[in-house]
């Protein structure tokens, strides 16, 4: 029996590495009976059957996993977003912040484009970001010509997941870091403001310190795991201000002697955070019940 980290899954078949061999595997039947599946990132036990081959029989405990990309045991999550193609909107950025908190996972953000950007866009994205900065998160704003080793020393070690939509530049991102791979990359279509998906499955590349995964970008997120009640605690600086609401369960919307309204018209907490935590509140009141 050998241990390894699946780093990709095509047409059924999932591709371990162990030490830098490669095998191709398929679940036993079990994991089907169970209505569980492997996904990329897990560490599983597998039996070898030939030189390249083998089937899985045990997935060890995930540390995390987000279910959109599907993948586990993740050690670092960078948010990518472009400045322009598409247009860095402040809105998405703060759902995949929201997303990204739900599973337990401290996102950095990177935005990219820098060279397409006018003047004025990117002393506005600048402006964003020392916002962001303020409420803790790490940032990058890239050119194409910037020395990447720069945000590639930032990393954390293990396994560092990059996620955003299409079209912003996650594959180019990585050939950046390993030119060899030369990952297929793509305009955005300019009629609908996104990219078209040149990744489209999840897999994960060896890099010094462990492994990145590229991810297939999106245009929807889903929220379904999420509760409207739990939506303030993935808005880092809401849940930081709503301590000192004088109800432990204020909602910071209609209830009375609430500090996060109160920072808010303070000048404190910046005015789009809180109308993004309002719409994603109200999105997932009004939300259908699914059976």
């Amino acid at each position: 029996m050998e241990t390894g980290r699946i780093i990709k899954l095509i047409s059924g078949v999932y591709q371990v590495d162990v030490n830098g061999t490669l095998y191709n595997t398929k679940p036993r039947g079990l994991f089907r009976k169970k209505k569980f599946s492997p996904i990329v990132g897990d560490i599983v036990d597998f039996e070898i059957q030939n030189i390249n081959e083998g089937y899985i029989h045990h997935v060890h405990e995930r540390r995390n996993a987000l279910k959109r990309p599907p993948v586990s045991n993740i050690d670092g999550l960078v948010i990518v977003m472009s400045a322009v193609e598409p247009n860095f909107s402040t809105q998405l950025l703060d759902r995949f912040l929201v997303i990204a908190h739900s599973y337990k996972l401290n996102p950095s953000i990177l935005v990219t484009k820098k060279d397409l950007a006018s003047d004025s866009e990117i002393q506005h994205i600048n402006e964003i970001l020392k916002i962001y900065e303020k409420i803790g998160y790490t940032t990058h704003f890239i050119h194409k010509d910037t020395d990447k080793q720069t945000i590639i020393d930032s990393l954390p070690k293990g396994l560092v997941v990059l996620s955003g939509q299409s079209g912003v530049g996650k594959s180019t991102f990585i050939n950046a870091l390993k030119p060899e791979l030369n990952l297929e990359t793509n305009d955005i279509s300019k009629s609908l403001n996104r990219g078209k998906h040149t990744t489209r499955h999840v897999e994960l590349f060896e890099r010094e310190d462990g492994f990145i995964a590229d991810t297939p970008g999106f245009s929807a997120l889903d929220f379904e795991h999420i509760e409207k009640d739990e939506i303030k605690h993935y808005f880092i600086d809401i849940d930081s201000f709503g301590e000192e609401c004088k109800f432990r369960n204020c909602n910071h919307i209609k209830e009375p002697k609430c500090n996060v309204k109160q920072q808010l018209e303070e000048g404190h907490l910046a005015q789009f955070r809180y109308d993004h935590y309002l719409q994603l509140y109200n999105e997932i009141s009004n939300r259908k019940v699914r059976y």
